[in-house]
């Protein structure tokens, strides 16, 4: 059964037993603050789980896009090693809200397993939890008894709290779970050694394939459990491993879900894959094998994340996604020998295979493979200049071992991967002080999380069973009681309060525009509200204090004067990106935003710069719409299917309910949750203020309106006031600046002639000053010229011999500068390099710098530094 098929039989089995069948929710998450990704089938239905929300079935199904590659549930640098580990996974999952429970789940299980799927029966083990007396949670034998219903006792194992109890984090719903395992091993090897021994002991073909978790606890901050008011079935079971079982390999590998990503790497390398069939395999072959496996893991993580909306970047989610893409590209360079960028050719590949099913990946073909192959490009750059700079290391190094506070200054710094350093100095008869760099590494990680950590106490409900009402749309004031309270340490902002309030005026965070702003008055005090944030459904409002009384009423007072000057940006937002699609084109997209009282920030997909002509056509478009005073129509709650079906953009990598809230101005129609002038009039003028490049096919425009607007007019009138000044109130202040531009490269020209002509006298001068140590030439000076000159002259001096090592400083309008010039025969016979000198000299003028072996430059900031500098330079070539 191919694939596809294994698919579509678990959908439309769940289907015939009353499920929903819903799609997959993007693979990064926006608006769950204590996950980066979707790293499970159920966590985009946390806040059912919690009971913030009503879902639209109380039985749902679906196949869920998951990434497991940060905090707890972390499988990065098992991926490639095993056939088993993956960074992007498919979940399957079916789910009961507080409708069926184990009676159900369990037979269905089996069912689904051996009469729709007709696996063997034989091969499959059960494991149900033993209970745990600390926690006060029993054996389950209520699983076990439908379990032997099914299955021998004797392939009915007992699991402990780590293999048995799953929990989504360190808080939240919880409880014991029943495992299904299957045994892929063949007949002679289930003869020698039993299955059962081989279950949770990470035998590569004895593996879980399906998770029935029946949530029944709430784990709170103390570490107690306590019973949840509804019991819940989240069951979840590996898509890649059940193809595995079902087209009868050993592998996820050999399945139809990777058998076309590899035959095109293949293609394209012209090396070849070994199926997990074939034994015996050289050490060679078995390298490459775990890079292939590698890349074809890593382009399905990287191109849903893009398609869903997630840009490599240097920060956060991000970064994540470009470090498992550098850890694709790395194993292609140093294993498969590609020394040019070609994962991005896979992603042709994967949108065939994977389009029907899932449409982002078609609809963002483009964008996703011109990113990667950006990344691709720049990340190889680094790599050449990593091993550039582990040149100078390595020269630097005495002894055989090379330091780890190094190298992970390369990983850290450059991104030069620690293995691939490893490899290079092994093959230079080098080691590498893994351990020092495994402290330098855990050191950086614990700044991080210093930096970063957040710690939050229990709810204190005040108000059960309360659900927030949101009335900001019509009010910016309301009538408030506070329902629950939670205190959260953190570290970057020290002790700060989460308020829950039975109805909130105030805008949580999202669609890219921040939170309110605002006071929660009551009659003895006023509280400042600092952010507000959504989590799990609830709105959250941040204060640096409770009130005195947590009881009393209060009116939740929007700062309206914020309010105003973001709901403009907003607008305006919406306004530029019909203006962009209309100058640039359809293909134009949104791939990002921010919406604040003070500015807007809009991330687009364009593959040019956006020239001065198009921004002004751009501006003009949206000024228009501003001037012909276009009223807002706003719709609330109409079908998803419908607003698009008349014209509504949706923004991929976004998460819509079945019913949604549509924004129009004019032609300009978009689902959004935002806040909104009421007229384009409001917005009262549109102006950009920069344009450039974010990332490969992703723009970026920064835009103010209203008051700004009228501020930047102002000083730039002003600024023209004072240039008018200075240039004498000139009748044509434009002529004047031309004139004086022409008048000064006109003199500029006459004192870079009169420079290289001081450099050639004065390099006979130098030449006398020349001194010979260790059979080099020598000489360190500081000469009266400007940088330029320095490099003319140091010039001027190598055409005198073959052996000369000079070091130059100037310090022209008291801007120190050194320059290196090392001749390309001592660069070669004596390991000398310029580069590595000017970083060390530098430090005494308190800069740096770098360039090529025989000639390299560092600027500093200190002067007086220069004396010493010099009189250092001698110690490289003693």
């Amino acid at each position: 059964m191919n694939s596809k098929d294994v698919r579509k039989q678990f959908l439309d089995f769940f289907q015939s037993k009353g499920h929903l069948i819903v799609p997959s929710a993007p693979i990064v998450l926006k608006d769950d603050p204590t996950l980066m990704f979707n790293n499970s089938g159920m966590a985009q239905f946390k806040e059912y789980f919690l009971g913030n929300a009503t879902p639209k079935s109380t039985r749902i199904a679906d196949t869920q896009k998951c990434l497991r590659v940060s905090g707890k549930h972390n499988d990065l640098e098992d991926v490639g090693f095993d056939t088993y580990h993956h960074t992007m996974f498919e979940m399957l999952g079916n789910w009961s809200f507080g409708d069926y429970f184990k009676e159900e789940a369990l037979p269905w299980a089996w069912e689904f397993l051996t009469e729709v799927l007709k696996l063997d029966k034989d091969r499959l083990y059960v494991s149900v939890f033993e209970g745990n007396e600390a926690e006060n949670v029993p054996f389950d034998q209520q699983a076990f008894d439908i379990w032997k219903q099914f299955v021998p006792e004797d392939r009915i194992i007992l699991g402990n709290k780590k293999d048995n109890f799953w929990e989504m984090g360190d808080q939240g719903p919880c409880g014991p779970c029943s495992e299904i395992h299957i045994d892929l091993r063949t007949d002679e090897e289930r003869a020698a050694v039993t299955g059962r021994s081989l279950v949770n002991a990470d035998h590569p073909q004895v593996v879980e394939i399906w998770n029935n978790v029946f949530m029944e606890f709430n784990r709170k901050a103390d570490g107690s459990l306590e019973k949840l008011p509804a019991q819940h079935v989240d069951t979840g079971m590996g898509f890649e491993r059940l193809c595995m079982a079902m087209q009868n390999v050993t592998s996820n590998y050999d399945t139809d879900v990777f058998t076309p990503l590899i035959e095109k790497v293949e293609q394209i390398t012209g090396l070849k894959y070994t199926s997990n069939e074939v034994k015996d395999i050289s050490e060679e072959q078995n390298k490459t094998n775990i890079a292939i496996r590698v890349i074809v893991d890593h382009i399905r993580a990287v191109a849903f994340a893009i398609a869903d909306g997630q840009l490599p970047s240097n920060t956060g989610a991000g970064y994540v996604i470009r470090r498992i893409l550098r850890r694709a590209i790395r194993y292609g360079f140093t294993f498969l020998n590609i020394k040019e960028a070609f994962i991005y050719q896979l992603v042709e590949v994967l949108a065939d295979q994977m389009g029907e099913f899932f449409p982002e990946i078609k609809s963002q073909q483009n964008l996703v493979t011109n990113v990667i192959r950006e990344e691709e490009a720049s990340f190889l750059r680094t790599l050449d200049q990593g091993l550039q700079l582990l040149e100078n290391v390595i020269a630097e190094t005495k002894g055989n071992e090379v330091a780890g506070a190094k190298a992970f200054e390369l990983y850290d710094t450059f991104g030069f991967p620690k293995d691939l350093t490893a490899l290079i100095l092994r093959e230079r008869g080098l080691e590498l002080d893994e351990a020092g760099f495994d402290v330098a590494m855990q050191e950086q990680k614990a700044r991080s999380r210093a930096a970063s950590e957040i710690s939050t106490e229990d709810w204190s409900v005040l108000i059960p069973g309360n659900v927030e009402t949101f009335v900001g749309y019509d009010q910016t004031e309301s009538e408030a009681k506070i329902t629950r309270i939670r205190k959260v340490d953190s570290k970057k902002d020290g002790v700060l309060y989460q308020i829950v309030l039975d109805n909130s005026p105030f805008y949580p965070e999202g669609g890219g525009q921040i939170g309110d702003k605002g006071t929660l008055v009551s009659a003895n005090e006023t509280i400042q509200i600092i952010d507000t944030k959504k989590e799990n459904n609830l709105i959250l409002h941040f204060t640096k204090q409770l009130p005195e009384n947590v009881n009393a009423s209060f009116i939740a007072k929007v700062n309206t004067d914020l309010r105003a000057a973001t709901a403009k940006n907003h607008s305006a937002t919406h306004l530029m990106h019909l203006a962009l699609r209309t100058v640039l084109g359809t293909h134009v997209e949104q791939k990002g935003s921010l919406v604040n009282p003070k500015n807007l920030r809009f991330d687009f997909s364009h593959f040019a710069k956006v020239t001065d002509e198009e921004l002004q056509q751009v501006e003009d478009f949206v000024n228009a719409r501003i001037q012909e005073q276009i009223a807002l129509i706003e719709r609330r709650d109409i079908p998803f299917a419908q607003a698009v079906e008349e014209g509504a953009m949706a923004l991929f990598g976004e998460k819509y309910g079945d019913h949604v809230r549509a924004i129009k101005f004019g032609e300009s129609m978009e689902l959004c949750g935002g806040i909104h002038v009421q007229n384009t009039a409001d917005i009262w003028y549109f102006k950009i203020v920069s344009e450039g490049a974010v990332a490969a096919g992703i723009r970026r425009i920064e835009a103010i309106t209203g008051d700004a607007v009228k501020g930047f007019f102002a000083s730039h009138e002003e600024l023209l006031s004072e240039i008018k000044t200075a240039l004498k109130n000139p009748q044509d202040s434009l002529k004047a600046v031309i004139a004086l531009q022409e008048d000064n490269a006109k003199l500029k020209k006459q004192l870079d002639a009169l420079l290289k002509e001081k450099a050639k006298n004065m390099k006979g001068e130098l030449a006398k000053e020349l001194q010979e140590v260790n059979g080099i030439q020598f000489l360190a000076k500081q000469v009266d010229l400007n940088p330029e000159g320095a490099k003319d002259l140091a010039y001027e001096l190598g055409n005198l011999g073959n052996n000369l090592f000079l070091v130059l400083a100037t310090a022209e309008e008291g801007k120190p500068m050194l320059s290196c010039y090392i001749s390309k025969e001592l660069v070669a016979d004596r390991k000398l390099n310029a580069g590595l000198v000017v970083r060390e000299l530098g430090k005494f003028i308190q800069g740096g710098g770098g360039g090529q072996p025989f000639f390299a430059t560092a600027g500093g900031k200190k002067v007086e530094g220069i004396a010493e500098a010099l009189e250092k330079a001698i110690e490289f070539i003693k």
